[in-house]
């Protein structure tokens, strides 16, 4: 809204949408690689994993300009084929990967080793991508996962860091975060005639735990939305479900004022935590290299 740009209609609603902005190619859960647990609906994880969804990006770039050639009513809601050479492709990807390893019972070195795997893939795409003519990406890293109410319920045992955060995971996250930096400057390397952008989301949103009062939050590692525990967390009060209390089912419902909470419902973060990271890393000052987001994409 800031950068008066309307929000991208998903690939994946073919109702008419209007794709000439672009297109988010976004699922929930997806990972980088292919889903190690059972997907929906029989799990949790998203069937489009990363590769799946260059290949849905490939079909719209191809089966768009075909709708253009040809005309009709529906030829202006396609992109015009220059405008894939000078769109913002940006990502966010790679956390579903590392907390659904944890989540099958892998130890931290586990998953660290597979870290440069999951990072090659991305990086395959990247390059896949810049072969289809894309030219700007804008990449976010991985959130601090150590300060997630789920990992703090999950691990109770883990060390904590001066905030109350469960340092390993974090320690974790920082780990991908870094091998995340190093490919992309090989990249850059490989591909000059690219911008490849490198976004510290972590730092942003670390900064809410370490000074929560000052940014206008309060309880950062609790729950806005759940039932139960230290960090109003629990599996089976998952956020707008049941739960019987007492006898007496009750809907898990949301804190009285959502506006002030950094965690919404233990893994996402609230609408008022994302604004304020946004901001923060919009002006550039968290990206490598330092490009702000309104000279990255434009109308």
């Amino acid at each position: 809204e800031s950068l008066d740009l309307p929000f991208l209609s998903s690939y994946l609603n073919s109702l008419a949408i209007n794709f000439s902005h672009g297109a988010s190619f976004a699922t929930a859960s997806s990972t980088i690689r292919l889903p190690m647990a059972d997907v929906v609906p029989y799990g949790h994880a998203s069937p489009f994993y990363l590769p799946l969804q260059y290949l849905q990006f490939a079909q719209f770039k191809n089966r768009s300009q075909f709708i253009r050639r040809h005309g009709g009513i529906y030829a202006s809601l396609m992109p015009r084929e220059e405008t894939f050479f000078k769109a913002l492709y940006t990502f966010d990807i790679g956390q579903n990967d590392l907390t659904q390893s944890l989540f099958l019972n892998m130890t931290i070195v586990q998953v660290i080793a597979a870290i440069p795997d999951l990072v090659n893939h991305f990086s395959d795409i990247i390059k896949n991508l810049y072969n289809l003519g894309a030219r700007s990406f804008w990449v976010y890293n991985t959130r601090p996962l150590g300060c997630f109410p789920k990992i703090l319920t999950s691990f109770p045992l883990a060390e904590k860091d001066s905030v109350g955060c469960a340092k390993p995971y974090n320690l974790l996250a920082q780990r991908f975060n870094a091998e995340l930096k190093n490919a992309l400057a090989r990249l850059r390397i490989e591909f000059p005639l690219a911008t490849i952008v490198y976004v510290d989301l972590y730092s942003a949103l670390y900064s809410l735990y370490t000074h929560p009062t000052k940014n206008g939050f309060e309880h950062p590692l609790v729950a806005c939305c759940g039932y139960g525990g230290k960090y109003n967390y629990s599996e089976e009060a998952i956020c707008g479900g049941k739960i019987s209390v007492n006898g007496k089912n009750i809907t898990v419902g949301s804190c009285k004022d959502p506006s002030v909470r950094v965690s919404w419902d233990g893994v996402h973060f609230t609408e008022a935590a994302n604004k304020f990271a946004f901001d923060l890393v919009s002006s550039g000052d968290f990206s490598d290299p330092p490009i702000p987001l309104n000279l990255a994409c434009h109308p």
